[in-house]
């Protein structure tokens, strides 16, 4: 089991972050879901593939914890969500970070862990609905109105950039 964490630590971690608004929430549902994982153990199906049950199981902890914890702080976004461009004013690149993070904060935990989970992390539609326990195609129109309102409420920023 220690090498199947390590195996899949990193991965289970991006899903959790993806829902979670911070590092230390992200970790914990990491922690539970392997937890979880290992206590059940005897109801994983070897034709499943272990990633797929295992994500879901974190991403089922992370969501608990994202409705248990319903108002806080948002952390720094990862450099591949607000990265600047190198010619972007520094000024102009904090705004957009600022932005960023506001947006995916008052977005529901399902809709930042989808917009997250497919525009940074690069999921399939048909892998996130495994992770999160919806169908792919509830998957997909989630992305659609989880860009819409984050589109929404950035508000005029486009036309500035």
């Amino acid at each position: 089991f220690a090498g199947l964490v390590r195996l899949h630590q990193r991965r289970a971690y991006a899903v959790a972050r993806a829902i979670v608004l911070t590092h230390e929430d992200a970790e914990d549902a990491v922690q539970e879901g392997f937890l979880h994982a290992y206590r059940a153990l005897d109801r994983f199906r070897p034709e499943q593939a272990f990633g797929a049950w295992l994500h879901r199981i974190v991403a089922n902890a992370a969501l608990d914890i994202a409705r248990r914890r319903k108002v806080r702080d948002a952390d720094e976004l990862p450099e591949s969500v607000a990265s600047p461009r190198p010619q972007r004013d520094p000024a102009e690149a904090l705004e957009l970070r600022a932005r960023l993070r506001d947006g995916l904060g008052r977005l529901s935990a399902r809709q930042r862990a989808v917009i997250v989970l497919h525009d940074v992390e690069g999921f399939k539609h048909a892998e996130i609905g495994a992770m999160l326990g919806i169908p792919e195609g509830t998957a997909r129109s989630d992305l659609h109105h989880a860009r819409a309102a984050l589109r929404r409420l950035l508000g005029e920023l486009r036309s500035h950039l």
